[in-house]
C-alpha cells in the first residue's frame, strides 16, 4: 500500500508540474457528496481517540476476542479489525487471505467454510519475545465471526476494514451492521476503492475512511490549496504519518481536514515518542497494536 501511495502523489506532483489544467481535472473527479457528523467520529475526551489495531495485535493474537476483551479492559475508545468472507459466506474477523500466518492451519479464507476454519488455533503463532514461546498456543482460541463481535461488544466503536474476496463482502456486512442497529457505532475503511463504494451504494450514511486515491486526491488540494467545491464521502482520513520523504500528517493538513468536518486517524503507531509527536499535533485518532502503551500516554498527560 505505501508504494502505492507514494507512486500516486509522485504521479500528481509531476502532473502538476507539467500541466496545472491536468492537475485541476484530476482532482476535480475525487468531488462527491458531503458526509455530515457520525456518533462514532465524535470525541469529547480533549485527546486522541486510542484505537485499537486489529484488536490489540501486541498484547494479544490479532482480530481474536482474546485480543478484543483485553483492549475494552484497558480502556480503548475504538476496536479496529479485518473482515473476510468464507467459502459458505460467513464474515470472519481475519486480516491474511490465508490462515497460515496466524493459525496451526494452511489454506485460502475464501477456500474453507466456517467450519474448517473455526477448528484452526487463532492464537498459535503469536509470540511478543522473537519465538521463544508461544503463550496462547493450544489456549482455545479461534476465528471468530463478525456477528460474535457485535454480540459480545454492542456499544464500543468498531473501525471494520472488509477485504476484498470472493464472494463480496459489502452487501452482507451491511445487513449485519443494519441488523445489530449500527449504523452509527462502525467505521468501514478498505484499502480498495471499489470495495468502499460498493460498501457505500449498499450502506448510504455509514461513516467511511478515504480510499488511497481519495487520501491522495486529498492531500493534493490541501498542498495545492485547491480546495473549492470539494465534497469528499469520507467522513475520516486514515493515513500513514509520513511517505519517504514526505510527511503526509502536518498541522496545515489536520487543520484542512477539520475545516471539512473530516477527521484524521493515524495508523499503525507502535513506537512511544510517534505517539507523544502526534498527540500533540492534534490528530483525531491513534491506531496501535499497543493500546496499553497509548493508554498510559494518554493518562500521564491528563493527570500533568
Amino acid at each position: 500500500m505505501l508504494k502505492f501511495i507514494f507512486r500516486g502523489i509522485s504521479i500528481l506532483m509531476l502532473a502538476g508540474a507539467a500541466s496545472f489544467t491536468g492537475f485541476y481535472v484530476y482532482l476535480s473527479s475525487f468531488e462527491g457528496r458531503r458526509i455530515g457528523d457520525h456518533e462514532i467520529l465524535q470525541n469529547t475526551a480533549g485527546r486522541p481517540l486510542v484505537i485499537a489495531h486489529r484488536g490489540g495485535a501486541g498484547i494479544a493474537p490479532e482480530n481474536t476476542l482474546e485480543a478484543f476483551r483485553r483492549s475494552k479492559e484497558l480502556g480503548v475508545d475504538m476496536l479496529e479489525l479485518d473482515v473476510r468472507a468464507t467459502k459458505d459466506g460467513e464474515l470472519v474477523v481475519f486480516h491474511d487471505r490465508s490462515v497460515d500466518r496466524t493459525t496451526n492451519g494452511t489454506g485460502l479464507v475464501s477456500e474453507m467454510t466456517f467450519r474448517e476454519i473455526s477448528k484452526l488455533d487463532a492464537g498459535f503463532d503469536w509470540t511478543n519475545d522473537g519465538g521463544k514461546t508461544f503463550p496462547f498456543r493450544g489456549k482455545g482460541i479461534k476465528v471468530s465471526k463478525l456477528r460474535e463481535i457485535f454480540e459480545e461488544f454492542p456499544e464500543i466503536k468498531i473501525n471494520i476494514e472488509p477485504k476484498h474476496s470472493e464472494p463480496a463482502p459489502a452487501k452482507p456486512l451491511c445487513d449485519l451492521i443494519r441488523e445489530f442497529k449500527r449504523e452509527d457505532k462502525v467505521i468501514v475503511a478498505s484499502t480498495i476503492h471499489d470495495v468502499l463504494e460498493e460498501f457505500r451504494s449498499e450502506c448510504t450514511g455509514v461513516a467511511t475512511s478515504a480510499s488511497p486515491s481519495e487520501a491522495i486526491g486529498f492531500l493534493a488540494r490541501q498542498r495545492s490549496g485547491l480546495s473549492d467545491n470539494y465534497a469528499p464521502e469520507m467522513a475520516v482520513l486514515q493515513t500513514i504519518e509520513s511517505i519517504r520523504i514526505i510527511d503526509v500528517v502536518t498541522k496545515n493538513y489536520i487543520n484542512a481536514a477539520d475545516e471539512m468536518n473530516i477527521k484524521v486517524h493515524v495508523w499503525t503507531v507502535n513506537d512511544v515518542k510517534d505517539m507523544k509527536r502526534l498527540i500533540e499535533l492534534g490528530v483525531d485518532g491513534i491506531m496501535t497494536d499497543y493500546p496499553d502503551k497509548l493508554l498510559g500516554i494518554v493518562s500521564s498527560n491528563k493527570k500533568n
